[in-house]
């Protein structure tokens, strides 16, 4: 294990925008790390002479401060005088009206920069979009990375000749996706060694989710019910959603399974990506399919965690890897990701949609030995023309040719370090 701290690549961003006049706000999964990142900030600033202040929700002897904006105007004015200065407040989501709060702080054009984070309230992340508009700038927190799962367990030794790296030590570099297939990249499960750790740091993840974040959510009523139905889309990743038959394995009405998927999307542990389609008629247009934010969560639910798993499932989570990688990969260039699916039950696992341009992916969890096509590329590529197909694949690294449309086979090491669009 590297005897080195992770290094965030958000933390990058915000270092560069932290003189942005805007709040700064910290959002994703409990546990993803964003208090571990506004501490670095904190201690960065302080050691260039910038004068903090870290307050948290979390703390009881905190709170206090938070009962009215003047009592915390004058916890701040008391640490950091008459500013500048630069206020961190954890957990926000604990102060009821917290968009209110940090709208009116803003409006008070005060000398101090407010970063701000905030996790599992759904209604928090709803208000601050609608009422901070134009006083927030938002930066979202998963678990690690591919890449910064790599670049760590390396101990930064290859960051800037990566590729290098995984060309020539293969063997550690399948270790180190098997590892990360099976664990995930919660800072927390990474930096622990054991296995046994590991298993212990994602029960006290998963069920604080429920019991602190989900239970809120849902008012103690159910949550039993929203569990299952968590473990039931674990097992379905990367396949069609069917709403109907969730309702009725389960127990509960069809309006239920659709209000818990969207409360599982807005509190950052799975993402539904929809079809693309231009005939209704002929290809799917409704029906999602789903992904996790995390592999290691995913298999905590099915039991699996750290389990040597079955050559399928490793599969369904290699093509759930490639989803994350690809979001990384587009998070700021607006690209959307969807999948390609006829009534005739042909598929394209992913389909990248850059302004016109579209590139159509097909994942294979094997080691090729020859640059074939897959079948269901020759459909979409005579129907849509993409600009490119991938076929990400275990080790073949190769070129082909499909009516004229160029076919790329790569590894997830290749998708991961260069330009996609």
């Amino acid at each position: 294990m590297p005897s080195v701290a992770i290094r965030r690549y958000i933390l990058e961003e915000l270092l560069r925008e932290l003189r942005r006049e805007e709040v700064a706000f910290l959002i994703g999964p409990r546990q993803a790390g964003k208090t571990t990142i506004m501490r670095i900030i904190q201690e960065e600033l302080a050691a260039a002479g910038e004068k903090t202040l870290f307050l948290s929700l979390d703390y009881d002897y905190d709170r206090v401060y938070f009962e009215s904006q003047q009592s915390l105007l004058r916890k701040v004015e008391l640490e950091l005088g008459a500013g500048p200065g630069f206020v961190f407040i954890d957990e926000i989501q604990r102060r009821e009206d917290a968009d209110i709060f940090l709208k009116g702080l803003q409006d008070m054009r005060l000398p101090y920069k407010f970063i701000v984070s905030g996790s599992g309230s759904v209604d928090l992340k709803a208000k601050v979009k609608e009422s901070m508009l134009g006083r927030k700038r938002l930066y979202e927190v998963y678990p690690l990375s591919l890449r910064e799962f790599v670049d760590f367990k390396t101990g930064y030794r290859y960051s800037d000749r990566l590729a290098d790296f995984l060309s020539f030590e293969q063997a550690r570099a399948a270790e180190l996706l098997l590892e990360y297939l099976s664990y995930g990249g919660y800072p927390r499960v990474v930096l622990e060694v054991e296995a046994r750790e590991k298993l212990r740091v994602m029960d006290e993840i998963y069920q604080g989710y429920i019991t602190r974040d989900i239970a809120y959510l849902l008012k103690i009523e159910k949550v039993e019910a929203y569990g299952q139905l968590i473990r039931t889309l674990a097992g379905q990743a990367g396949q069609i959603v069917n709403y109907s038959e969730l309702a009725s394995t389960l127990g509960i009405s069809l309006p239920t399974v659709k209000n818990y998927c969207w409360y599982a999307e807005e509190t950052y542990i799975l993402r539904r990506v929809s079809p693309f389609f231009r005939n209704v008629r002929s290809e799917i247009s409704k029906a999602p399919y789903v992904y996790f934010s995390d592999l290691g969560f995913r298999n905590f639910v099915l039991g699996i965690f750290g389990h040597q798993q079955r050559l399928d499932d490793l599969g369904f989570s290699f093509q759930n890897l490639v989803y994350l990688v690809l979001r990384e990969k587009l998070r700021l260039s607006g690209a959307q990701i969807h999948f390609w699916r006829t009534t005739a039950k042909t598929e394209v696992d992913f389909v990248v949609q850059a302004g016109r341009n579209l590139i159509a992916i097909e994942v294979k969890f094997q080691d090729l030995t020859r640059p074939a096509p897959p079948r269901p590329l020759d459909g979409f590529v005579a129907k849509y023309a993409p600009v490119r197909c991938l076929v990400i694949n275990k080790s073949l690294r190769a070129t082909a040719t499909l009516r004229d449309t160029e076919v790329r086979f790569m590894t997830i090491w290749d998708l991961m370090l260069e330009e996609l669009i």
